[in-house]
């Protein structure tokens, strides 16, 4: 493999420079802010996302909103109060919530706390349409419980039940590793995320980065053909 084969293979993840942030030392070859690869000119994408980003819009809006919280409330402010103070910037009166059934409690919690902070919320749970799996041809040796009705969890109808309900922005209440993106693909607000479903670690998936040297070690045996 060519030197320059290699460097295309790098990624940021493989940088310990992060000269991106401060500009305080130097950017590594394989750069993807600096370096042109293929087609693709890294000077003419910086520019035409840099135009996104200044004209007048949704985009515009949402980013120049996450930046204030950012730099206003930089460790001051929980994850719940950041959504409240991000949804009032951008003007979201109308917040849908697709939770899962395993944390309906915490959308309860939830729903109140927008509630007393002034926006109306709109939630609808994972099992909504109540769809038995075998419905779309899941085999039924993979219901957790076998030998009874279980519905699939139906994130495409959470979307398109709040795509009805025309909310303004919409929050991830726990929903399974792929629900999620399929939630995400079919919504028409923007989405963001409270809580990421973990069911081993509590919901707090970045446990296992940070034991992987450790208990979970396994995560970083490579797998055998």
């Amino acid at each position: 493999m060519s030197d320059q084969q290699a460097s295309e293979r790098l990624s940021c993840a493989d940088c310990h420079q992060l000269n991106c942030y401060r500009r305080d030392k130097r950017f590594p070859d394989f750069c993807l802010t600096v370096t042109s690869r293929g087609d693709a000119n890294i000077d003419a994408e910086i520019e035409k996302v840099k135009t996104i980003y200044t004209e007048e819009g949704p985009d515009r809006q949402m980013a120049l909103a996450a930046a204030e919280i950012e730099g206003l409330y930089y460790g001051k402010l929980t994850r719940v109060e950041e959504i409240i103070a991000f949804a009032k910037r951008i003007g979201a009166k109308k917040i849908g919530i697709a939770t899962c059934i395993g944390l309906i409690e915490e959308t309860r919690v939830f729903s109140k706390i927008l509630a007393a902070k002034g926006l109306e919320s709109y939630s609808v749970i994972c099992k909504v349409g109540s769809l038995d799996k075998t419905e779309i041809g899941v085999p039924a040796e993979y219901k957790v419980q076998k030998g009874c009705h279980e519905s699939l969890c139906n994130p495409i109808l959470q979307a398109r039940l709040l795509n009805q309900a025309a909310t303004d922005l919409n929050v991830i209440v726990g929903l399974c590793v792929g629900h999620d993106s399929l939630f995400i693909k079919h919504s028409n607000a923007p989405v963001t995320t409270l809580i990421t479903k973990d069911r081993v670690l509590g919901h707090n998936p970045a446990a296992a980065l940070y034991t992987s040297g450790f208990y979970y070690k396994r995560l970083l045996q490579e797998e055998k053909e």
